[in-house]
Formats: structure tokens, sequence, C-alpha cells
């Protein structure tokens, strides 16, 4: 199993693209409507050096707007964790404001910061830190009754149960907020950076588009799909090195 477990993320992606370059040879289907893997890697090698321009640019405003989004998500899901004031004040107003499709306030954005890195960044944070505030505060609110009571009556105030207790609670949840979070702000990126910039993959893919070139449109594809990956393992790794207590003893899991 475990030799089997290892082949998998390697062979099933190789059979699919081999189960695709083999469709699009048999139907004949023309490269603008859907290319084969073969002319996605060509396409690949003959701009590489647009495409490095232009994914280091999504690599920066994306990591940087996840990084706003750890701190304030984190900072947010602790208050709303501990508090109960907090929770019922603050967590409406955050399922309000995840609900709103981040699309439309990209053009609100680029009023007020321009066309450029900025709103980039905004909408990479806008849609990552939700999911981090929400999993840290459950985090925070799975710390038993009990556990608090008793902690209360040897004379532990609120702020000692959550430095001690609920921040470590949450650390698991934590990370699995991470990894799904990174690859929400590769979306945000890439959806600002296609309507209101110059510069990222989606700018690129934009034009690419326009000139009828998918080859090169699947090519930023499979470029934001390898930085989302290699950012989820990074993230993966880190969790197993800290919270691997939380997963001690289970046979498997994402990330695990």
């Amino acid at each position: 199993m475990n030799m089997m477990e290892r082949a998998g993320p390697i062979v099933l992606p190789l059979a699919l693209l081999i189960l695709w370059e083999l469709a699009c040879k048999a139907f004949d289907i023309p490269p603008f409507v859907l290319p084969s893997p073969s002319m996605v890697m060509v396409a690949l090698y003959n701009n590489a050096f647009v495409i490095w321009f232009h994914s280091s640019q999504t690599l920066y405003t994306t990591v940087v707007g996840f990084a706003v989004a750890v701190a304030f998500g984190a900072f947010l899901g602790i208050l709303v964790g501990s508090s109960r004031l907090a929770y019922t004040s603050l967590y409406p107003m955050l399922v309000g404001f995840n609900s709103v499709p981040k699309v439309a306030i990209v053009p609100i954005l680029v009023v007020w910061f321009g066309i450029g890195t900025v709103p980039a960044i905004v909408t990479a944070f806008m849609l990552s830190f939700f999911p981090i505030a929400v999993n840290v505060a459950t985090g925070l609110a799975t710390i038993e009754p009990d556990l608090r009571d008793v902690l209360r009556s040897l004379g532990a105030s609120q702020l000692d149960i959550v430095r001690k207790i609920g921040i470590p609670r949450s650390m698991p949840y934590l990370f699995a907020s991470l990894k799904i979070s990174i690859t929400l702000a590769f979306v945000g990126s890439v959806i600002s950076e296609t309507l209101a910039s110059n510069r990222g993959i989606g700018t690129l893919m934009t034009q690419a588009s326009a000139n009828f070139n998918i080859p090169l449109v699947f090519a930023g594809l499979v470029v934001i799909a390898l930085m989302g990956i290699v950012m989820y393992m990074m993230f993966a790794f880190v969790e197993k090195r800290m919270t691997g207590w939380a997963t001690r003893g289970a046979t498997f899991g994402i990330g695990g």
C-alpha cells in the first residue's frame, strides 16, 4: 500500500495526460478549442521568459495578500472564538462579507487604488482570510467546558486559557485553513489580474485568449496549479512537523 500511495500522485495525473493527448489526436480537436498536453508544454518552453515575468508578479501579490490574511484572520479567529460578544457581533458580518462575490469588488478597488499590484493583493486577502478566521475560532471553541471550569478554579484568567490551551488547540485547525486559503489567494490574485492589471498570470491568459493562443492560456493555468501545489505541500510539511501530535495514529489524511 505504501508503494501504491506514493505512486498514485504520479501515475494518475500521467494517465490523465496520456488520455488527454490521445483524445486530442484521435478526434482531431483544433488547438484553439482544446490544445493537447504536448502543445501546452511547447507553449511553456517557447514562452518561458514571459511566463516567468508574469508568474513572479502573481506569486508576489499572492504571498503578500496571504500573509496579511494569516495575521488578520488569526487575530480575528482568536477574538471571535474566545469571546461570545465578539462571536455574536462579528460572525454575521464575516459571513455576509464572505458571501459577496469578490469579482464585483475589484472594479471598486481599481477606483480606489488604480490598476496593478494593490487590487490583486487586496483581492487575495479577501478570499483567503475567512477560512483562517473560522477555523481558528472553531479550534478555540473545542475547549471542553469542564476544562475551562477546572482552569478557572485554579485561578487562570480568560487570557491564560486562550494563550496556554486555546491557541495550541487551534493549531491543527489553523494549518488546515492555511492549505485551503493559499489556493484561494491564488484565485484572488488571478481574478484581479484578469480584470485590472498589466502584469500577472491573469493578464497573460487574458492577452493570450484575445489572440486565440489557447495553448498559452493552458500554460498559464498549469503554472498557477504548480505554484498552488508547491505552496500547499510546504504548509502540509510544516503542519506535519508542528502538529503531528494531533494526527498521530491516523491511517490517512489530506496533507498528513
